[in-house]
């Protein structure tokens, strides 16, 4: 994926939550556009334990190299968010 199609999804308005799935079949469930920093070949994503928290408790990166694609979280089967701990 591209750095400009990540940046389209989450400059979104409004924004749509979203599920990022990397090669590695772990998934990153964006919810908020202030929690995912995206770069030129890579990303950092804020993760929370608390889904309605806008302030994250570790951070991921990931190389955009990684992303396979996203969805909207919306219409995503339910499942983890990141890698396990």
């Amino acid at each position: 994926m591209t750095d400009e199609d990540l940046k389209s999804a989450v400059r979104r308005q409004p924004f749509e939550p979203f599920r990022m799935t990397l090669t590695t079949g772990d998934t990153f469930d964006i919810r908020h556009p202030e929690l995912i920093l995206v770069g030129r070949r890579s990303a950092i994503i804020g993760l929370t334990d608390d889904p309605n928290s806008l302030s994250y408790d570790r951070t991921y990166k990931v190389d955009l190299f990684h992303v396979v694609g996203i969805e909207d979280l919306a219409k995503a089967p339910k499942g983890s968010n990141g890698p396990p701990k």
